[in-house]
């Protein structure tokens, strides 16, 4: 599994304003109507043979968004896996800016908790007509936090999510894009390193279900009707 090639680390310099390791080259929307990150990187992805380490950052107002194209090189059955790693890393970089005492967890449909709150979480996107024992042309993996619940009016409407606002946290919607790149990009490499069970296994300290069953479509998080996470 491959972010994608390496670039130089001058290149990283971009109007994006992104630091993120040389694996990835940002792109960033600035046009909320232009559809969801998610949308977006499919879309690149199907379209461009090297869309794979292309990280597209969203442009919905009160959301955290972000997705990644992958270059799988595994069946679609071994490769679907990487999204836990994906979503490890995304529970990863909210643990190192949250405030303390707090935990960070994860179930099988993707949904990310904060404080047993929901937060956000992740989809996985491929090819829908790769067979199982197939290698995919290409994977997107992506994420939504809720960043502020304010169009939602009085939290006591919606007690089942939280926001980054109303939790306190400090750090800005692009260095918890550039921690999940982090992250990521270490359950990738130990992934290469080490094998899909290796990445994994670092999934089990946030997930609270068996790593088999998690099925990435955002059933348990994703509002298609608004676009973003569910309040």
């Amino acid at each position: 599994m491959r972010a994608g090639n390496a670039i130089p680390l001058m290149t990283l310099a971009d109007p994006s304003g992104l630091m993120l390791p040389p694996a990835f080259r940002p792109l960033r929307l600035t046009d909320a109507s232009a559809g969801t990150a998610h949308e977006r990187a499919c879309a690149l992805a199907r379209g461009d043979d090297e869309a794979a380490g292309t990280l597209v950052v969203g442009a919905r107002p009160g959301t955290v968004e972000v997705a990644v194209v992958l270059a799988p090189e595994e069946p679609l059955s071994v490769a679907r896996r990487v999204g836990l790693v994906g979503l490890t890393a995304l529970a990863e970089a909210v643990g190192s800016h949250a405030p303390p005492d707090k935990p960070v967890t994860l179930d099988a449909a993707g949904t990310l908790f904060f404080d047993r709150a929901r937060l956000g979480g992740g989809r996985l996107g491929w090819p829908q007509a790769c067979a199982e024992e197939a290698v995919p042309d290409w994977l997107v993996f992506s994420a939504m936090l809720i960043a502020s619940k304010r169009e939602a009016g009085d939290p006591g409407h919606t007690p089942g999510s939280t926001s980054l606002e109303e939790e306190g946290f400090e750090a800005g919607a692009d260095a918890l894009v550039e921690s999940f790149a982090r992250h990521l990009l270490r359950g990738l490499s130990l992934w290469a390193e080490d094998g899909p069970a290796a990445a994994l296994a670092r999934g089990r300290d946030y997930l609270d279900a068996d790593p088999e069953t998690v099925h990435l479509d955002g059933t348990g998080w994703f509002d298609p009707i608004r676009g973003g996470p569910r309040l």
